[in-house]
This record gives C-alpha cells, sequence and structure tokens, in this order.
C-alpha cells in the first residue's frame, strides 16, 4: 500500500473519533523519528554502539500505595539473551517490563538500553518492539492498518513489510488477514497474535512480551515460541518474555529470572533446559 494510502487510511479512521491513548503515543513517536532522521552521521553511530549489557538495572524501585512491588539492586541482560521472567501472579514482572518501556516512572533507580537511561532518552524506541496487553493495540483499525501504521512509524517499505507478514501465515491461520474486520472484532488470541506481530515485524534489536501465550491455542503457542527463539538466534536480538508457561520458557529461554513479591530471588543459566528441574522444585514448595 503506498504512503498517500496509509495516509489517508489513517484520517478517515482519525474521523471516528475513537483514538485512544496508545495511537497518540505512536504518533508521538513519529514525529520524534523523523526529528531524529536530520541528526548528524556520528550521532547516528553513537546510538549505534552496542553495550554488553543491552539493558541494565540498577536499585530500581517502584511503590504503590506504600507496597514496594518491585525491588532490584542491579541486573544486566546481555545483547543477545532470551530471557524468561517468571513468578507468581503478583511478583512484579509486568512492572519490571513497564519500567524497562518507561510506561510507568520509578520511584527509584533507573533502566538503561544500550548505554542509555529510557526515561532521558527516546531513541531506545527505534529499535524495541513490545507487546504488554491489548491497549498497545488501536481497536479502530484493520490488521492490515494497523501493521500498515506500524510500518510507516519505522519507515518499512511495503515490499519488506510483506516479506516479514509472509513469514506469519502459519502463525495467523487464516484468520486474520483480509477478513475486513476491526480488531476490536477479533477473539482474544487472534488480538494477542496481531500484537506480537506487530512488535515483531520491525525486526527489533530488542524485544519485550507479557505472557505471549496466554489466550493462543497449542500449535500457535508453539509456533510463536520458536519464532522468538529464532529472533534471537538469528538476529541476535535481545528478548525479555514473561510467562506462567513454566515448560515453553525453559524451551526456549537462555536465562530465567524468578520474581516474588518484587524481589529477584534467582538468576538461573538454562544450558540445555537445565532450569527447569529448580523451578519445579521450587513452585512445588510454593503450593505447598
Amino acid at each position: 500500500m503506498k504512503s498517500e494510502e496509509r495516509r489517508v487510511k489513517k484520517q478517515r479512521s482519525a474521523a471516528e473519533g475513537k483514538a485512544n491513548s496508545i495511537a497518540l503515543l505512536i504518533i508521538k513517536f513519529k514525529i520524534q523519528s523523523n526529528h531524529k532522521v536530520q541528526c548528524s552521521k556520528l550521532k547516528v553511530q553513537s546510538n549505534n554502539k552496542v553495550q554488553s549489557n543491552m539493558i541494565k538495572i540498577q536499585n530500581l524501585k517502584k511503590i504503590y500505595n506504600g507496597n514496594t512491588v518491585l525491588d532490584i539492586d542491579n541486573l544486566g541482560v546481555a545483547n543477545g539473551e532470551l530471557i524468561g521472567l517468571v513468578g507468581n501472579n503478583g511478583a512484579g514482572k509486568t512492572t519490571l517490563l513497564r519500567l524497562i518501556l518507561d510506561l510507568i516512572q520509578a520511584d527509584d533507580g533507573f533502566v538503561e538500553s544500550n548505554g542509555q537511561k529510557v526515561n532521558e532518552s527516546e531513541t531506545w524506541k527505534e529499535y524495541t518492539g513490545s507487546y504488554i496487553d491489548g491497549r498497545f493495540l488501536i481497536d479502530f483499525l484493520t490488521p492490515e492498518e494497523y501493521f500498515d501504521f506500524i510500518a510507516d512509524v519505522y519507515n518499512i517499505d511495503d515490499e519488506t513489510l510483506q516479506e516479514r507478514l509472509a513469514q506469519f501465515e502459519g502463525f495467523m491461520h487464516d484468520e486474520i488477514m483480509g477478513t475486513k474486520k476491526y480488531l476490536r472484532d477479533f477473539s482474544q488470541g487472534n488480538r494477542q497474535k496481531i500484537g506480537i506481530i506487530g512488535a515483531m515485524i520491525i525486526n527489533p534489536k530488542v524485544l519485550l512480551l507479557d505472557e505471549p501465550f496466554n489466550y493462543l491455542d497449542p500449535s500457535s503457542q508453539m509456533i510463536i515460541a520458536h519464532m522468538i527463539q529464532r529472533i534471537c538466534k538469528e538476529q541476535g536480538t535481545t528478548v525479555i518474555i514473561s510467562s506462567h508457561n513454566l515448560n515453553f520458557v525453559a524451551d526456549i529461554s537462555s536465562r530465567i529470572l524468578l520474581l516474588e513479591k518484587g524481589k529477584l530471588v534467582k538468576d538461573l543459566q538454562n544450558t540445555d533446559g537445565a532450569a527447569i528441574a529448580e523451578l519445579n522444585t521450587y513452585f512445588g514448595i510454593q503450593a505447598e
């Protein structure tokens, strides 16, 4: 679809008066990205430098109503690691992801992405794909319009977009493209798929997914698990996924972080799935 057609579709959709907060955030990012295109080559080269830790967390704390829901002293995520984030409900998994994405403000400490604090810089947005929940979607768009919108924001041409979407055909099961449905009218499972695809089609350097296996049928769970693992291995993407599905996490993750009541209680290397036994023991004890 040509850029002019995209613009007309976005204007038509906006006229419906149903824009939500995430749409405004994406538009804001587009304006910022267009401004950054004018930056000097020296600045671009500086932004592209790869740090030993793609994600660095220092003395990070989040407090709600006097309760500390996250308290992590030091944590580094190396470039190209695939991190599985696990823990019981209320452990702080989603809070951590939101802080990494600068969606909420920390009460203390900071998060760095590629050497820059996320609350002081916008450059990390250019290489970060994420899907936390349905609020990341723009419900009054069709899937085609939504993917076109993302492509427009990230300066992905039409041919490249179609090539990347083709990689997800087995994941979509002919239930998403060409349906002429708005995102709000899809099932929870298909909304989940659209959000995950939207995060991955930009070929991110950093990918954050909160409970990506939720609402998906077994075959779709297996497909996306292998696709997440492949993007990490083939593109060197730094991936953090949170999940209650210990088996999938142990199958694909190189390292597993276990949170409990906001604290990092275990940091497990997961060579050949070695961490699953310790996780099963831990959660078995918790269930007693």
